[in-house]
């Protein structure tokens, strides 16, 4: 059976999104895996979004609490609210008491991509706050650690991601993901799902 890969996300402007499409593909690479990509519920209405000038959402289907449970790995993405998670992500991970209460996320593979709108706007505690989530669910937090190689090290431009998982600078809104941060998210992408597995196999092989 093929390994489910679902990747989660709230993107307001488009950049975590740009980032979830990127680390489908790399999943996608993996062979044996199958990779979905969600939404989160938008908790704002559409005039406060126009205001806010967002644009409209993708077709991307929206997902519920409940379908986490048939993912064998999950990545989460989200944008930052001062150092944190957005509301709409934390509101979707509020509803997920029922998969707690049950613990049906225990043992599953996690990870974390993320965009902030400045440098000290987040890169490291928007996913390390976010960890309290999968802590509480038991799930396995998948790093991507330094295994992207001289692209983690990189000091002549600006880039966003961490150790923590992939991640990009949104600046004023019209900055985009440079591709040093999409190969990032790539290989987060391919280096989860191949995590993810082992972790299938080795459970099946017990």
């Amino acid at each position: 059976m093929a390994v489910k890969i679902y990747i989660v996300y709230y993107s307001m402007y488009g950049h975590v999104e740009k980032l979830a499409e990127e680390i489908k593909k790399g999943a996608s690479a993996v062979e044996g895996v199958e990779v979905k990509l969600f939404q989160v519920p938008e908790t704002l209405n559409e005039d406060v979004l126009g205001k806010m000038g967002a644009p409209s959402k993708s077709e991307v289907p929206t997902i519920t609490a409940n379908e986490l449970a048939e993912a064998d790995g999950i990545l989460f993405g989200f944008p930052t609210r001062f150092g944190m998670m957005a509301a709409q992500f934390k509101a979707f991970m509020d509803s997920t008491g029922g998969l707690w209460r049950t613990q049906a996320l225990s043992g599953k593979p996690a990870g974390i991509f993320y965009a902030t709108g400045s440098q000290g706007g987040g890169q490291e505690t928007t996913p390390l706050t976010a960890i309290t989530q999968l802590v509480h669910h038991g799930m396995v937090f998948v790093p991507v650690g330094y295994t992207f190689g001289a692209g983690m090290f990189e000091m002549e431009q600006v880039k966003g991601g961490s150790p923590y998982g992939a991640g990009t600078f949104a600046g004023n809104g019209s900055r985009q993901p440079t591709e040093l941060e999409l190969g990032l998210a790539h290989h987060q992408g391919q280096y989860f799902a191949g995590i993810a597995k082992k972790l299938k196999g080795s459970s099946i092989d017990a």
